[in-house]
């Protein structure tokens, strides 16, 4: 069975750095994927655009989508932004019915958001929030509603950037090795924040070599991290 994987953060270029990885990783074996940013992280995420004499927060945008468009096309996915604003990222009830809604339609296997707390970065948990109430809302606790559903999608959180500061725990760690050209080819996309580049390449790295500590697989050389947070269900451990 085919596996579609949805991707949502808060700012545009979350996804690249933290589940660009995962995302190649699905659509190169035949899976679909998509990615929705919740704002373009205009005012808080792009300092490189911001260097620029007369830049405007219109204009930021335009640059935000085209590199979001571009990197999510590098790893086979189509990018959608809600344009919420950021810096502070505010979801209202109407937000949150569009998140929602677009869950029903990508009705995802696999849904992948930021963790609930990081202390340097507000709308990363503001994310969170919507995100697992969105997921309820469109699942309906697996029940039938007077709206419509989809099958409850697992619930993982990809790698903050200070991992130890937010709540995470690596849980499942994803093989990148043979996406790992996709995924950097993606973040040279991300002009706004080239200073990222080389932390997120090291990390995958570094989390190869967990990886292949934790399942013997020597041919790991490259990963990325998750912390799963909804209960897995199988037929025998």
């Amino acid at each position: 069975m085919s596996r579609r994987l949805l991707v949502i953060g808060a700012h545009s270029g979350d996804f690249v750095w933290r589940a660009g990885g995962a995302v190649a990783v699905t659509t190169a074996s035949g899976g679909s994927a998509a990615v929705l940013a919740l704002s373009y992280g205009e005012r808080g995420e792009s300092g490189e655009l911001w260097k620029e004499p007369g830049q405007t927060i219109e204009r930021v945008k335009e640059i935000r989508h085209a590199e979001a468009e571009r990197a999510a096309a590098a790893l086979g996915a189509p990018f959608e932004c809600l344009d919420l604003g950021d810096y502070p990222l505010d979801v209202d009830r109407d937000a949150l019915e569009l998140i929602a809604d677009r869950i029903r339609e990508f009705a995802p296997h696999v849904l992948v958001t930021h963790t609930d707390r990081d202390p340097f970065n507000p709308d990363h948990a503001t994310a969170f929030f919507a995100v697992e109430r969105a997921r309820a809302l469109a699942a309906g606790a697996g029940v039938a509603s007077a709206f419509a559903t989809v099958e409850p999608p697992e619930l993982f959180l990809f790698e903050p950037h200070q991992p130890e500061l937010c709540n995470f725990t690596p849980t499942t760690f994803v093989d990148i090795t043979a996406v790992i050209d996709d995924k950097r080819a993606a973040m040279a996309e991300m002009k706004a924040q080239t200073y990222l580049h080389t932390y997120y390449d090291q990390r995958a790295e570094q989390r190869g070599n967990h990886a292949r500590r934790s399942s013997g697989n020597v041919a790991v050389r490259y990963a990325e991290a998750f912390q799963r947070v909804t209960p897995q269900v199988v037929d025998a451990l």
